[in-house]
């Protein structure tokens, strides 16, 4: 029967998908905005016109011998995947029927030069008595527009070709096969769409033409009298005449030839030659092709974090950010990890791009889209800082070419400065106060920074700007076992003195006495409250990595045995590591899905971080490097996390493979190729020289403590000056025998725009303190605070 509109509306609560993908892909030509991701045999998002904007749940085929059974491509079919061409993201997909009657492969590419995603299907009869009988439909979701609610999808014919049409907010999608549909049907999701519809009697009764604002679907039968093999097409555009349009120009040419200039397209890549093992090197290749990936067409230089969305298949529209938004963090490992592989051209794009997203105060959003638009609203002082230290690496690859990048600096410096050292989110977004991992990232920034202001000026010495910077370092340097180093730590016998994952601390105006030792943390995601003392993560091993400290630094060897002791896994691929001890950022116990709450499992990407660690001791890195190839999925792909306890089957949980998580991640794909280049040259790739020289190897005194508004120590050490930073000009007022003289001191101009002064304090005694304010000389007006820093002994 026909029935113009489908019953049922708005449909079932609409859900994403899973994020174990089993491959990504795109065309690597900039003319062609969709990319797709694929997982359990079938296309899932297929993005568009941007790569942090999915506009489907999945695309797959229902099959059907019209009497006894009807088959889901993606629960009842036998699922392998394949890479036929090492040199391109090019994917070959093999679903069997289960009794073996049949077999379906596919191929699937970007149309090199249009917003059409392509699938190639040869269906394989392997019973003949299925040969009339068997019946192939092709069943698309869409979530258009990063939404799966108030949707609309109808039937159409365009240019004598019987097509499915969505759209939402002027996104349109149509989905087309180059043989034709016998049928159409579109309905709502749960109720009057095509899986439901074959459930009964395994036949296509409905057919209706227009399912209008809600979680729709689109369904059309497969001529199979014009053979066993056909193409399936999904074109995007801002309206159904120029998608339609795109799609049959597609058609319009041979899959072979199409799929000939796909991979033509990827070969241009320069193939990066990091190994002499074959299988080290392919899957550099595959991580650099990945990594290259995920950068947008439009909003050139913007990569992603991942085309996926964590435990998707429970997450809903109001959850739909996922990990296709820009990290800054992220984008900078990324574009790290390509200049290791001699890629410069994207690095170079994602400089200017994240100089042009930083605020005019300096900072940086936590996250955002790719046109720059925050999408959290944290502040994290890591992701400030990153850009700068891509920024000296590119200078140090010769590879700026034109761009200026010092406004950017300078905008970061000022920001870091006034702002730090005390994160509001260190890099796992969870927590406020002295992180090792960001303070190592802002101290190599400043020193970064240095150089750069060194090489503006085509000076071999220090100016007053870089000793400026410079000292600010140092001191950071100088009181980092300070901030976050516990004596008294309880995890290992015999190691009580380690780094702490974080030493909590607001990061707002006011009093601040870091002690490791006594604070109390609150551990995000239902994770509970402990001693700061005894929880632990590997962020200090970037101190090395970076050049900070030495390998043999007795606090970072007593802290990497206790890392080894709380956070470690041997997995059958090899050891890797959870990020921290009561991480509730993970699959529950029982292997279903992180719904807030969870229990935080081991991340390859950790490996990776321990492998530089290693490098760095001397040490051979090989079985880390093994771990990681052992940690990729079947097709290549690193996940976020891997179930790192017993198989739960049910659940789909298995020991040493991924679980629910984000799967590509770039970031693990990143720490591959960079270690893999930190072996070939025998020293970490990422390991900056001026930081190394400076503090690994010289190791200068530090005279001074720093007080700004944001970080005001309420005592410091006696035998140091006092320095004050400030934003704005204007004279402190100070004293330190409690009023009976006073001084009056001009704060002085210094680098970026900010004013200091140093208070000469050194000669005061245990027991003595400085009392100090100021007035701002553009309102003349008095602060209306005493600030009062006291001596130690």
């Amino acid at each position: 029967m026909t029935i113009s509109q489908a019953p049922g509306a708005p449909g079932i609560a609409p859900r994403w998908t899973s994020s174990a993908k089993e491959g990504i892909g795109t065309a690597y030509s900039t003319g062609s905005r969709v990319w797709f991701t694929l997982s359990h045999g079938i296309v899932n998002e297929i993005y568009y016109p941007h790569v942090d904007s999915p506009n489907t749940r999945d695309l797959q085929l229902l099959i059907s011998d019209g009497e006894t059974f009807v088959h889901e491509e993606k629960c009842d079919l036998i699922h392998s995947s394949e890479r036929p061409d090492p040199q391109a993201l090019l994917y070959r997909q093999t679903n069997t029927a289960p009794d073996q009657r049949y077999r379906i492969i596919k191929e699937v590419i970007g149309e090199p030069h249009s917003d059409v995603v392509l699938v190639s299907v040869k269906m394989e009869i392997l019973d003949a008595t299925l040969a009339d009988k068997l019946k192939v439909y092709v069943l698309l979701a869409p979530h258009v527009k990063d939404t799966g609610g108030n949707n609309t999808a109808r039937t159409c014919e365009v240019g004598g070709s019987r097509l499915l049409h969505a759209e939402r907010e002027q996104v349109h999608l149509v989905l087309g096969v180059n043989t034709e549909f016998v049928r159409r049907s579109v309905g709502f999701v749960g109720a009057s769409d095509g899986w439901n519809d074959l459930q009964d009697n395994f036949q296509m009764d409905w057919q209706y033409e227009e399912a209008a604002g809600g979680n729709v679907a689109m369904m059309g039968e497969v001529d199979l009298s014009r053979g066993r093999e056909f193409t399936i097409g999904v074109s995007l555009g801002d309206s159904r005449q120029s998608a339609a349009t795109s799609l049959l120009q597609a058609f319009a040419i041979p899959f072979a030839q199409q799929r000939t200039k796909f991979i033509e397209q990827w070969k241009r890549v320069p193939l990066p030659e990091l190994s002499h093992d074959p299988d080290t090197q392919a899957l550099v290749q595959l991580s650099q092709h990945v990594l290259l990936a995920h950068e947008d067409k439009e909003f050139a230089g913007a990569t992603v974090a991942s085309m996926s969305i964590p435990w998707g298949e429970t997450k809903d529209d109001s959850d739909s950010g996922g990990y296709h938004l820009v990290w800054a963090r992220d984008m900078v490992q990324t574009t790290t990890a390509l200049l290791a592989s001699g890629e410069t051209d994207l690095p170079l794009r994602s400089l200017v791009w994240l100089a042009c997203v930083q605020g005019e105060d300096g900072g940086m959003p936590q996250n955002s889209r790719i046109d720059g638009s925050p999408y959290w609203e944290g502040v994290q002082l890591d992701e400030v800082a990153a850009p700068v230290l891509l920024a000296w690496r590119l200078q140090d690859a010769n590879a700026l070419q034109n761009f200026d990048p010092m406004p950017m600096v300078r905008r970061a410096m000022r920001f870091l400065l006034l702002h730090g050292p005390v994160t509001a989110q260190e890099r796992w977004e969870e927590n406020s106060g002295y992180s090792p991992s960001t303070l190592a990232i802002i101290i190599s920034a400043i020193v970064c920074a240095a150089d750069l202001v060194r090489s503006e000026r085509a000076e071999a010495t220090d100016n007053e700007d870089t000793r400026f910077l410079l000292d600010y370092a140092d001191w950071m340097v100088a009181s980092l076992e300070g901030w976050t180093v516990t004596n008294c730590g309880e995890l290992v016998p015999g190691k009580p003195r380690h780094y702490i994952r974080i030493t909590p601390e607001a990061p707002q105006s006011g009093p601040v006495e870091p002690n490791p030792n006594i604070a109390t943390i609150n551990i995000a995601n239902g994770g509970g409250e402990f001693p700061a003392r005894n929880v632990v993560d590997a962020g200090f091993l970037q101190l090395v990595r970076l050049g900070i400290r030495r390998w043999d630094d007795p606090v970072i060897v007593d802290s990497v045995a206790v890392v080894d002791a709380m956070l470690k896994r041997e997995l059958p691929q090899g050891p890797c590591w959870r990020r921290y001890n009561h991480d509730g950022y993970g699959q529950h116990t029982d292997g279903s899905a992180f719904n807030g709450t969870g229990e935080g499992r081991v991340w390859p990407l950790l490996t990776g971080e321990r492998g530089h660690y290693e490098l760095a001791c001397g040490r051979d890195v090989t079985r880390y490097i093994e771990a990681m190839k052992g940690f990729a999925s079947g097709s290549g792909l690193f996940a976020e996390q891997l179930w790192d306890t017993d198989d739960i089957p049910q659940r789909g949980m298995y020991f040493g493979k991924p679980a629910g998580s984000a799967m590509p991640l770039c970031w693990a794909h990143a720490e591959f190729i960079s270690l893999v280049r930190s072996q070939k040259d025998e020293r970490c790739y990422d390991r900056i020289e001026p930081v190394y020289r400076r503090y690994s190897i010289n190791q200068p005194e530090n005279h001074l403590e720093v007080w700004t508004f944001a970080h005001q120590p309420i005592r410091i050490s006696a035998g140091k000056r006092l320095r004050l930073i400030c934003e704005h000009r204007g004279r402190v007022h100070w004293t330190t025998d409690q009023w009976a003289t006073r001084h009056d001191s001009e704060l002085t101009n210094a680098a970026f725009g900010l004013h200091f002064i140093d208070l000469p304090i050194e000669d005061l005694l245990g027991g003595q303190e400085c009392v100090f304010t100021f007035h701002w000389s553009a309102d003349d007006r008095w602060e209306d605070t005493n600030y009062v820093v006291k001596i130690s002994s």
